[in-house]
């Protein structure tokens, strides 16, 4: 049976889709959620944990984490959905205004791009699914939630090069530790790693364990649908409700321009959507309508490229042997080399950091495995589409590629190199771009940061 086949079969069978509840207290070790979600006789009940920290106020008041915790229930369904995708999502326990279903559908749409292609399944914005509300009590307004002003950020680590990046220039900037807070979703050993290299203890980190509900991972073995969901999407839900808890307005992220490009070429299927300009700029609109200027959720790396974000972070060697960016191998805590991930972070370093160092730090020279030719010849832009990973855009790429022959491969190049054919525009080190949302402040040092490196 095709994808497109089962997707459908499954559409009659399975008409509705219910958002039933969400539920939250407060225990000792913390804040604890738990969200009700339905699809004819299957159960999801998808859990979180906010472990207690001395900085955070769990005492806030229970309209406030009405908003905030329904609108996390509201994009963790997603996950859910998918194993069977009704035409029907009913949300029983809220309401939602004409245009709030419409960003929830372009979220959802927008999102679930590589899991529509991956699988051959043919929608549209359309038909895909049709949201109603019918919750007893409105959805809660919030005009203006108490949090103190002032210049501190939460900064998302996720074990890679672009988070170390982001902290490592805004603890520059503000020359102070405390006014930068890490928040880490599901720590695992890349994550700590780099949290410890940056001098911060666990007890610093604003935590966030997320789990997902057991049956939809039996669903998976059994044949459901499966595929990528927009997880950054979701960590910036959930990253207001830790704004809250915190009184931290500011949200810091590692989204890069890059991040905007297409996976598939002339398409709107992009495996990063939830990474994109497009979709901060939505998120930003849906926040402010709800609760004012309250929080400021931004990236901070957006105005530059991979290689840019590359080249800051060769410039803080205590992360080498730590970071990670494998997803592969993130549950072992290493790089498994063998992976689109792994080659691209390769590349896109490989003019930084010299070709010695660089094998120490992946256990193997990439550039010379044949079995990465095929992620090589999509990562250049010669094949029918980029990894469906994270990674960065040809032009980057092959970029990297040509100014790491030119400084360290002169005389001879490993296995890949030696099919290099050029590709695209080159990438400047210098140009920055316009189009973010920075204070200008923010921006300024930023922009000093990379005039300085790219100078060396």
């Amino acid at each position: 049976m095709s994808n497109q086949t089962k997707y459908d079969a499954f559409r009659k069978t399975y008409d509705e889709f219910v958002y039933e509840s969400y539920t939250y207290d407060v225990q000792s070790d913390g804040l604890h959620i738990v969200f009700t979600f339905r699809i004819g006789n299957h159960r999801f009940l998808p859990s979180a944990v906010i472990p207690t920290r001395p900085f955070l106020n769990f005492n806030t008041d229970k309209k406030t984490l009405d908003t905030l915790i329904f609108n996390i229930g509201m994009i963790e369904l997603i996950s859910y959905w998918k194993s069977f995708c009704p035409p029907r999502v009913v949300v029983a326990c809220g309401s939602l205004s004409p245009s709030q279903i419409s960003f929830w559908k372009k979220i959802y749409y927008n999102g679930l791009g590589e899991f529509f292609y991956i699988n051959g399944i043919k929608a549209t914005p359309d038909d895909f699914m049709q949201i109603e509300s019918h919750g007893q009590m409105p959805t809660p307004q919030c005009d203006s939630l108490p949090l103190p002003s002032g210049q501190r950020y939460l900064v998302p680590i996720g074990g890679g090069k672009d988070s170390v990046v982001t902290l490592e220039v805004l603890r520059a900037a503000t020359q102070n530790n405390n006014l930068i807070v890490p928040l880490i979703m599901n720590p695992r050993g890349a994550t700590e790693n780099c949290i410890k290299a940056a001098g911060y203890t666990m007890d610093d980190v604003l935590v966030i364990r997320r789990t997902i509900h057991p049956h939809l991972l039996q669903l998976n073995q059994e044949g459901c649908l499966n595929g990528h969901t927009p997880f950054s999407a979701m960590l910036a839900f959930y990253s207001l409700l830790a704004a809250q808890l915190s009184g931290i307005p500011n949200i810091a992220l590692s989204n890069e321009a890059s991040a905007n490009e297409a996976t598939v070429a002339d398409t709107n299927v992009n495996h990063q959507y939830s990474k994109s300009k497009e979709f901060e700029d939505d998120f930003r609109r849906h926040t402010a309508q709800i609760y004012g200027d309250t929080f400021n959720y931004f990236s901070f790396l957006r105005p530059l490229s991979e290689l840019q974000i590359a080249m800051l972070f060769s410039r803080h060697p205590q992360y080498f042997d730590v970071f990670r960016s494998c997803n592969a191998g993130s549950k072992q805590d290493i790089w498994c080399g063998k992976c689109a991930k792994c080659l691209f972070a390769y590349i896109i370093l490989s003019p930084f950091i010299s070709p010695e160092r660089l094998e120490s730090i992946f256990g193997s020279n990439l550039l010379d495995d044949p079995d990465l030719m095929p992620f090589y010849i999509e990562l250049t832009g010669h094949g029918e589409t980029k990894p469906f990973e994270c990674v960065g855009t040809v032009d980057e790429v092959n970029t990297a590629i040509q100014m790491a022959i030119a400084r360290w491969y002169k005389d001879s190049r490993p296995l890949l190199l030696s099919h290099f054919v050029a590709n695209g525009k080159s990438v400047s080190l210098r140009q920055v771009s316009p189009d973010h949302n920075l204070t200008t402040s923010l921006f300024n040092t930023l922009n000093s940061h990379v005039q300085a490196a790219a100078a060396n």
